[in-house]
């Protein structure tokens, strides 16, 4: 009988854990189980990816309908946006190392000081960008490679969006400023409600109703830096409110000139690390289309699509595992941060590998929902079997590359990714395509050498130790 009981209760006692950490109910993470706390942290974070995530796909649905230059305009304005992305991703990635040792160290008062001082720095970034973003919206376009009427049209778009830098930076930043306070519930129903926003908003603005005839492609912008804005009073609220460990007062808003240099110090090879992966993979984009022609090309973005899919509750586990080791680290407990890293990273292998096995299965089947063309199938299908083999390491890279920027040491995994992507894995992709009869294959293949090899090195210098000496 209790063979038969054990079970159903372990479900129930997980059905818990998992409203638990829904509900965002304050947890010690610096106490108790480890399992625990990666599950409290990582199903919000997981949740809260996969919502950021929603953002482009409804603008360009909703756009669709529009026509080539409005389709254009969104996909050349998206590809500039990623630079807006990566500042952003370096800002939360400092600060959420900041106040994750504050908070660890049980100093709430230095954790909400550090994270108002965040959100200064990045108002002071963000006013350049959005500027900058207004003035020189078209130039952008045209630089991008846009043809004069899509320059016309889409300028209004480029603008609002450019121009709403701020909204997308402040979402980042201030999720990160939670997810290192272990508030990661109040990350994810932030990025719930702008997207859901959006996605109302989007077809509102866009065809109008009733007699209102809508903005059309302007509205998609408009949407969008609206649906982000209103995450965004929603994140403000609760700091100010202070319902977890950081609550920002007036008197946290006075400009701390060493505290800002100190973040920006870590929030600057953080954004390299994002830059530098995604120029690798813009150069791999390239490399495939000109060696393969354009049924490769296609095949090869569905591929990337679902290997991004499935690679984001990884992420999400990669994101508990910094916050863990930040707080620990504040704790004084370097052996606890260094098993929760090796905990989570256990756990992604066999999240990871499940997906492998599920990906060289089904890969036929999986890329043809989004394509029917026997070209497009083939080698999306190839990409995603060879690309999926690198799964396990891809898991356990993440996890250690994410440990050590929550440990506040941003500049081994820039310097590691510069290695691994820009040394290695363009070198090797160049010389397999268009070096021997491979072709675009070659260029798969180099992605899970690569990524191998990056994880392998993360590995040695995450057991060195030096990250647990590293002072934020």
């Amino acid at each position: 009988m209790k063979l038969k009981t054990a079970p159903a209760g372990r479900v129930r006692a997980f059905a818990a854990l998992v409203r638990q950490s829904l509900k965002g109910e304050s947890y010690d993470y610096t106490q108790g189980s480890l399992r625990k706390a990666i599950v409290l942290l990582a199903i919000p974070m997981i949740l809260e990816l996969s919502l950021e995530s929603v953002f482009a796909v409804v603008d360009m649905f909703f756009v669709g309908r529009l026509g080539e230059n409005a389709i254009a305009t969104v996909g050349l304005t998206e590809s500039v946006v990623t630079l807006v992305y990566a500042t952003a991703i370096g800002l939360s990635t400092a600060v959420t190392a900041v106040v994750a040792r504050r908070t660890g160290e049980k100093d709430p008062e230095a954790a909400s000081h550090a994270a108002a001082q965040g959100i200064l720095l990045s108002l002071g970034i963000t006013v350049a960008i959005s500027a900058a973003g207004i003035w020189f919206a078209p130039d952008v376009l045209r630089l991008m490679g846009a043809r004069p009427d899509v320059v016309d049209t889409g300028t209004p778009f480029t603008r609002i969006m450019l121009g709403g830098s701020v909204v997308i930076i402040l979402l980042f930043l201030i999720n990160g400023i939670f997810r290192g306070a272990g508030n990661a519930a109040v990350a994810m129903r932030s990025l719930w409600l702008a997207s859901l926003s959006n996605i109302v908003l989007c077809p509102l603005f866009i065809y109008g109703l009733g007699g209102w005839d809508g903005w059309g492609l302007k509205g998609a912008a408009i949407a969008t830096t609206l649906g982000r804005g209103i995450g965004v009073a929603y994140q403000l609220y609760y700091l100010w409110k202070g319902a977890g460990n950081v609550r920002i007062r007036a008197g946290h808003l006075r400009p701390d000139w060493p505290l800002i240099r100190s973040l920006a110090a870590l929030a600057w090879p953080a954004t390299f690390q994002f830059l530098i992966a995604s120029g690798s993979w813009i150069v791999l984009a390239w490399l495939v289309a000109t060696t393969g022609g354009t049924g490769a090309s296609a095949g090869y973005q569905v591929a990337i699509r679902n290997v991004v899919f499935f690679i984001l509750p990884a992420w999400g586990l990669s994101n508990a595992a910094a916050t863990l080791v930040g707080q620990n680290l504040g704790a004084g407990l370097p052996e606890r941060a260094e098993r929760s890293v090796l905990l989570t990273a256990r756990y992604n292998v066999l999240f990871m590998a499940c997906v492998t096995v599920i990906l060289l299965a089904f890969a036929p089947a999986i890329v043809g929902v989004f394509s029917g063309d026997p070209a497009v199938r083939h080698t999306g299908t190839l990409a995603l079997r060879i690309i999926s083999t690198g799964y396990v390491f891809y898991g356990i890279g993440m996890v250690v590359m994410q440990s050590l920027n929550g440990a506040g040491d941003t500049r081994t995994p820039t310097l590691v990714n510069f290695g691994g992507f820009w040394l290695f894995q363009i070198p090797l992709a160049l010389l397999l395509a268009k070096g021997t009869s491979l072709g675009a294959t070659g260029a798969f293949i180099s992605i899970p050498v690569a990524e191998t090899a990056i994880a392998l090195a993360a590995i040695v210098l995450f057991r060195r130790g030096k990250w647990k000496r590293v002072q934020v």
